[in-house]
């Protein structure tokens, strides 16, 4: 089935583009959510997103870890699956003991072979200034190789830039 990636920086409208997409499937909508409430703010974000799905018939699962798996498990025709973030997941990764480009070809493969659509987002983070730490360069390339991976394994590619999708592949 299709697989799309949703690119953008923070608050430039991927989420709600992805979530737009979901909605205009018509597919039963499901939400696999990496964000783990490590602190008050987070608590509050998370909350805020639930309160603006309420509304809505959404079946949420979270999951900080194995997404693969789970992408895997629930994806059929029938569904469209929205996986918010790949960035925070990569983050959930990032101090274990994890192999992440064995991690980021797990979730390119299953995102490739799932029975149904799933719709990824993914922070772009390569654009600024440089980090001013050896673990924030760490990062950013990692996130910048994930992209990377994932963009090869999906269908479709969209980069969101102050709200505007721009459509790369």
């Amino acid at each position: 089935m299709t697989a799309t990636l949703v690119l953008g920086g923070a608050r430039s409208g991927k989420t709600g583009h992805a979530l737009e997409l979901a909605r205009a499937s018509g597919l039963k909508k499901f939400m696999i959510v990496t964000a783990p409430a490590v602190d008050e703010s987070m608590a509050t974000r998370i909350a805020r997103h639930r309160a603006e799905r309420a509304n809505e018939s959404w079946t949420v699962f979270e999951e900080q870890t194995d997404v693969a798996r789970l992408a895997r498990r629930i994806a059929r025709p029938d569904r469209v699956v929205v996986i918010d973030c790949l960035t925070l997941w990569l983050s959930n990764l990032f101090f274990q003991d994890t192999d992440l480009a064995r991690e980021a070809d797990r979730l390119a493969a299953a995102l490739a072979g799932a029975e149904g659509p799933i719709v990824a987002i993914s922070n772009e983070i390569g654009l600024g200034v440089s980090p001013p730490t050896q673990i924030g360069n760490d990062f950013r390339d990692a996130q910048g190789l994930l992209n990377q991976r994932i963009a090869r394994a999906c269908d479709t590619v969209v980069l969101v830039a102050a709200g505007l999708p721009l459509k790369l592949k």
